[in-house]
């Protein structure tokens, strides 16, 4: 089986509903929270070459996408997904790094950055660069916030002014260090039990203003 990852088309418009099901039913069997996409969004961000798609056999096997911010001063990775079929077979970490080297060619001055509450895609920002920081160090700019509305967790998020949500802020600036080796230290098990005791402070205190 050969897969490849390359820089989508209009010629993948095909795969858009597929990569927004596939995102859904990833999150909702993960339990956690989602920002919805639309086909016509994935569509457009594929006609502007800001998306890269892994195909096994002209099937769709993974996909992500790119957002710029602040006029290309910031640049997150978003959508990142592998298809349950090639699962398991590093697919995820190859996509993400393909992305990244293409972000950098592409938006050369911008801060690429995330947000996430998956250990394995801390795990693969880890090792790409990525470190985890305040949201205050992520752009400001609303329309990203915007979108974090569907997913389940936003009323957190609104609750501390788009400060802090369970998710974790990760980010890489280039001017820092070159990409080789700019390696930051990962451990999950610190990192997973840090994000247990942050659901279960804002658990609490959701509890507490309810039954008040």
């Amino acid at each position: 089986m050969k897969i490849s990852i390359v820089v989508t088309q209009e010629e993948h418009f095909k795969f858009a509903q597929e990569i927004c099901d596939t995102i859904e039913s990833s999150a909702l069997l993960r339990g956690t929270g989602i920002a919805k996409r639309t086909p016509e969004y994935i569509q457009k961000k594929m006609s502007n070459g800001d998306a890269m798609i892994a195909l096994a056999d002209g099937k769709f096997a993974g996909f992500c996408y790119i957002e710029s911010w602040e006029h290309g001063k910031f640049v997150a990775h978003s959508g990142l997904i592998v298809h349950p079929d090639y699962r398991n077979l590093g697919l995820a970490k190859k996509i993400k790094s393909k992305v990244f080297d293409y972000s950098l060619k592409k938006y050369p001055e911008a801060k690429i950055f995330g947000i996430t509450t998956g250990l394995a895609v801390m795990k693969i920002n880890s090792e790409l660069g990525y470190k985890p920081v305040p949201f205050s160090e992520l752009t400001t700019d609303p329309s990203f916030w915007a979108g974090c509305k569907t997913c389940t967790n936003f009323p957190i998020l609104q609750s501390k002014e788009n400060k802090m949500c369970l998710c974790t802020g990760m980010l890489y600036d280039p001017k820092d260090k070159p990409k080789d080796p700019p390696r930051h230290p990962f451990n999950e098990a610190v990192l997973s039990r840090l994000k247990k005791i942050k659901q279960a402070l804002f658990l609490n205190k959701f509890l507490s203003v309810l039954f008040s």
